[in-house]
């Protein structure tokens, strides 16, 4: 043992003599005692300086105060791989002699399905027809973002005849599925679930029956369905978080989770626990309706009649829905604070412990009722509902459109997109003068807000931002694609919205064979004319939206015939090239499965035609 510590000192850079680890390995293996020295905090600085040796000295000969921990032996033996629980092992060890561990007293936890083939068996939720869809799309719990108490899933996972493709690709590449598809015994069936991989801290969630759970996301099935809001606010208590704290710093999975210690729970603190837990998750879940992308989506927050007055103008309903949204979120925090209180009485916890805890804690990630406006200034979430409204509006003209493609401006017979927008704020503002409700979305459209680009009014919202606002809500999958005839900010010639769900081989020869050809046969018509009448300026004005317009045509063309030159997935090549299909399963030209994902489809128009200022990865 002697030349062990010795070398294992010489490997940090410590020189340890004979008479030193003779010394530490009797400090550390006699008696009912023992102790461990943390010293890697003294390590080696910028400025070269190295301490480590003087303290470990110091701490041998005097002890030191934060450096060397004397602790009862048998306390060490719930210790194993979990190194970062020694130096809090004086307040832990009581817990795991007292109290018994979450499982088996409370349930089972389970790690789930370890994804891989993510691209071919993975979408979010909103690139598929649920349930239209040839496959069997489910929800799947894979991480996700921060959310304590609720969080809705927006990735949904190819589970056709149960999971038979997906086992099949995996058994044929690793040799075994079940190394793959763990605990499926469980998917389906509701429980709890949190991040395995955050820096944040625990943040447990409710995991619905809907799907499957993926190893980034362990589950916990309580035996009592009822008792899942009570083991939801324990979980999601500081106290337990600085638990799972000492056994990792990010990284934390079924098994540890399951062994850490749960106190008892008498039947009014269960109340209260239950209580406020299923509050907290109510009031996001509530709040979750007006998010477009919620699988619970009912309404922009401006039109929600629960939130709002629809009488008011607009100014009147965003300042009711900040101070709606502060009050709400003051309250989630209050009941969160009620939480932690109550589970460290439970616990037992003294002041002194507990503020050790809550200074190994340091500051924690505080309830939100808005997570994806987190951080973000009142002006920020004033703008947000603006555009979510007008993203709203535009998705409901173009799901509503015959044949899914909506020009940018008038043709084929067709009413120009902004015009079909202002026939919706008609619609959705029937007390108020839809003149007026433009007037005052111009206005909002026009302050400077950071994050947000400045525009003087609904067209140009829609020409220049909406696509690339589209993007980036629906997180680089769009549905509804800006096909353009130019890129960058500014008008283009031509323009239209296309629905990705409907945009198929038939879509794609009515674009060009109606509305670009119609746009272009104008554009011909009005430079004849123009030069007829002597008008050069604007002959050259006419010619040159015909000649853009029928470059783009052309471009369309490659994508609609699948035109391959060069290497496979090279720049001239506007094919749709399905990753997972051999060559002769992807379609020839344009005739996209809408099952492969917006990645994989819009490739070649991105490529091709230039879906405007946006890179889908």
């Amino acid at each position: 043992m002697v030349p062990t510590i010795q070398a294992t000192q010489a490997r940090e850079g410590i020189e340890t003599s004979t008479e030193q680890a003779e010394r530490a390995y009797y400090v550390v293996t006699e008696g009912e005692r023992a102790a461990f020295f943390d010293l890697a905090r003294f390590g080696r600085t910028t400025s070269g300086d190295d301490s480590r040796a003087a303290m470990f000295e110091q701490a041998l000969a005097e002890g030191s105060e934060g450096v060397r921990f004397d602790v009862a032996r048998r306390d060490f033996a719930f210790l194993q791989d979990a190194v970062m629980a020694y130096a809090s092992i004086r307040w832990l060890a009581p817990l795991f002699r007292a109290l018994p561990a979450l499982v088996p007293t409370w349930g089972v936890t389970r790690s789930g399905l370890n994804t891989t083939e993510i691209e071919r068996f993975t979408r979010l939720r909103w690139e598929v027809q649920v349930p239209t869809s040839g496959r069997r799309w489910v929800s799947f719990a894979k991480g996700g973002a921060f959310s304590r108490f609720y969080s809705d899933l927006d990735l949904v996972l190819d589970w056709t005849n149960d999971g038979r493709d997906f086992k099949r690709v995996v058994a044929a590449k690793y040799g075994s599925a079940s190394r793959f598809v763990k605990s499926e015994a469980d998917y389906f069936k509701a429980g709890i679930t949190w991040m395995q991989t955050t820096n944040l801290g625990i943040n447990a969630r409710v995991l619905p029956d809907t799907g499957v759970f993926g190893v980034a996301s362990p589950a916990f099935f309580p035996d009592e369905p009822d008792d899942t809001p009570v083991i939801l606010a324990i979980v999601n208590s500081a106290a337990f978080d600085a638990l799972a704290r000492c056994f990792a710093t990010r990284n934390w999975g079924a098994t540890a989770i399951g062994s850490l210690p749960v106190p008892a729970v008498p039947h009014s603190a269960a109340a209260t626990l239950g209580c406020a837990a299923s509050a907290i998750y109510g009031a996001k879940a509530l709040w979750d309706e007006g998010n477009e992308l919620s699988s619970r989506f009912r309404g922009p927050w401006l039109l929600r009649e629960d939130l709002v007055d629809m009488t008011v103008p607009l100014a009147a309903r965003l300042d009711t829905l900040a101070l709606r949204e502060a009050a709400e979120q003051a309250a989630i925090q209050q009941l969160y604070g009620e939480i932690s209180e109550e589970v460290y009485r439970l616990y037992g916890f003294s002041h002194e412990t507990r503020a050790t805890i809550e200074e190994t804690l340091g500051e924690r990630p505080p309830e939100v009722l808005w997570p994806q406006m987190e951080g973000k200034t009142a002006e920020q979430k004033r703008m947000e509902n603006v555009y979510r409204l007008l993203s709203h509006l535009v998705r409901v003209v173009v799901d509503a459109d015959q044949d899914g493609i909506v020009p940018l401006l008038a043709t084929a017979g067709e009413a120009s997109l902004v015009a079909r927008v202002h026939d919706e704020l008609a619609r959705v503002f029937p007390q108020l003068d839809a003149g007026q409700v433009e007037v005052d979305i111009a206005n909002e459209l026009k302050r400077a807000v950071r994050g947000y680009r400045r525009v003087s009014g609904i067209a140009e919202w829609l020409e220049n931002v909406f696509f690339d606002y589209h993007c980036s809500l629906y997180k680089n999958r769009p549905i509804l694609w800006h096909v353009a005839s130019t890129q960058g900010v500014g008008s283009a010639a031509f323009g239209a919205v296309v629905h990705y769900h409907r945009f198929d081989a038939d879509c794609m020869a009515k674009l060009r064979a109606r509305y670009v050809k119609d746009a272009l046969d104008t554009f011909r018509r009005e430079t004849a004319l123009a030069e007829k009448a002597g008008l050069t300026d604007e002959r050259r004005e006419w010619q040159a939206k015909a000649d853009e317009l029928a470059e783009l045509d052309r471009r369309l063309q490659w994508v609609q015939e699948g035109r391959h030159e060069g290497p496979e997935g090279g720049d001239r090549d506007f094919r749709i090239l399905t990753p997972w299909k051999p060559t002769h399963a992807r379609p020839s030209g344009w005739d996209p499965d809408i099952d492969d994902g917006v990645k994989v489809n819009i490739a070649p128009l991105q490529k091709a035609a230039g879906l405007r200022r946006v890179k889908v990865v």
